[in-house]
């Protein structure tokens, strides 16, 4: 059953129906917060246990790995990019396998994700793009990437008389500040010589954005998908798209990673490891079943299946663990994180560089692909 919470944040951020593989910036829905089981630290450290099989017949003796069991609440966001990887590890088994018992948790980006793990309610969290911000500025790490983002648009309505990128100066733009989608937005503009300054920027969450569109209170805006497909199944040849993160492929990369608090990482790295392997199985099944996946995420986030699967090119799918142990070893994953913070640099929501080891736990993601081998 799908959850939602609540947060005392929730008054600083607007809630939203939809994010991107790179969305984040938004509160989640306002409703009640369940009660909260959480995984005490002291079990979720502890070692896994081993059990030796009897040998048989002209058989090797093997070893079937056990594990104190731990429980977590996990919080992800209502779309393929953000949702399909914890999907599939649940579906197909891979957290049972790993002594884990997740309950996965709805938000409406990753701010409000961050909030709820420095409270408590939540242990982790997959984020998109914009709120690797807050990692680089220490407020979580990350401990394993998930995938990279194709799924941020900068989209118009001719019927206002958005045609291109130029045509938005002076008009009325919804956005979700902090996100992904934004990026895009600002290096479209900076392309075309303008900023936001030149723009009425509207800040709304990504359900307001799709409704500003199609009843037409706004004139364009920067989102991502399955709102961006909505928008274009309502406006239909009106729709015009302006930017993508296609667009921008050769100059940034936009990983989407779980994190968690430093606080958490110290006394859970064993929990950690083993919740990253089960990530690691499911990124193999995904990049193999994407359009299986996409229906159990449809179901997870209560969206028509075929709206989802239509989403299905605007991740890339493809960092197996395979893909993985190689990146790892040649430091290209190393590389997406440091052309990630590159690009909030010089959107100036950083101010400097910060070393990635002190925000990214390479060890973790190694760990847990040796052992799977």
């Amino acid at each position: 059953m799908r959850k939602t919470m609540s947060l005392a944040l929730a008054s600083l951020m607007t809630a939203a129906l939809l994010a991107g593989c790179g969305g984040g910036g938004s509160a989640p829905a306002a409703t009640a917060a369940p009660e909260t089981t959480k995984a005490p630290e002291t079990t979720a450290a502890a070692a896994p246990e081993t059990t030796k099989v009897p040998e048989s017949a002209g058989e090797t003796q093997a070893q079937a790995e056990t594990f104190e069991p731990a429980t977590l609440r996990v919080a992800y966001m209502p779309n393929m990019g953000s949702a399909s990887l914890a999907v599939t590890a649940r579906e197909k088994g891979f957290f049972e396998e790993m002594g884990l018992n997740v309950e996965l948790v709805e938000f409406q980006g990753g701010p409000a994700e961050i909030a709820a793990m420095a409270s408590g309610d939540i242990d982790i969290s997959q984020i998109g793009h914009g709120a690797h911000a807050l990692c680089a500025e220490g407020e979580a790490v990350i401990f394993q990437i998930d995938c990279t983002s194709l799924a941020d648009a900068v989209m118009g309505n001719k019927d206002k008389g958005v045609n291109s990128i130029a045509d938005l100066k002076g008009k009325k733009v919804a956005a979700t500040s902090g996100t992904s989608a934004e990026i895009i937005l600002n290096l479209a503009l900076k392309q075309e010589g303008l900023t936001v300054d030149d723009l009425e920027l509207v800040e709304m969450d990504a359900n307001g954005i799709v409704t500003a569109m199609i009843s037409g209170n706004v004139d364009a805006c920067a989102t991502w998908s399955p709102g961006t497909m909505t928008i274009e199944q309502a406006l239909k040849d009106k729709t015009v798209w302006l930017a993508t993160n296609q667009d921008y492929v050769n100059q940034v990369t936009f990983p989407s990673s779980f994190i968690t608090t430093q606080k958490f990482a110290d006394s859970n790295h064993d929990v950690l490891v083993r919740f990253s392997r089960a990530l690691q199985k499911a990124a193999d099944y995904r990049n193999s079943n994407i359009e299986e996946v996409a229906g159990w995420v449809a179901k997870q986030c209560e969206v028509d299946q075929d709206t989802m699967k239509a989403t299905v090119g605007e991740g890339n799918w493809t960092i197996t663990s395979d893909f993985l142990s190689k990146a790892l070893e040649d430091g290209t994953i190393k590389t997406y994180y440091e052309n990630q913070q590159q690009v909030f640099i010089d959107g100036g929501r950083l101010t400097e560089k910060v070393d990635v080891n002190n925000y990214v736990l390479f060890d973790v993601m190694k760990e847990a692909n040796e052992a799977n081998k």
